[in-house]
């Protein structure tokens, strides 16, 4: 079993949450609860991995918080 790291925002506009793996390409999708979120991003992920193993373009590190006066 692998694990992924997705971050997750919720757009603005549409009010639908984003959920991306950082560095997998086509890793992305979008639903309208955080649950069918990680369901679609499961799926995605199944998907993508039919190809064979990714070639990971960036690692997940973290978060900052940064503050601007």
């Amino acid at each position: 079993m692998k694990v992924y790291t997705a971050i997750v925002e919720k757009c603005a506009d549409t009010g639908l949450y984003v959920g991306y793996v950082p560095g997998f390409a086509g890793a992305h999708t979008q639903a309208e609860t955080l649950d069918e979120l990680n369901a679609n991003l499961r799926e995605v992920i199944e998907m993508l991995l039919e190809d064979g193993e990714p070639q990971m373009e960036a690692d997940f590190i973290g978060t900052q918080t940064v503050m601007v006066a």
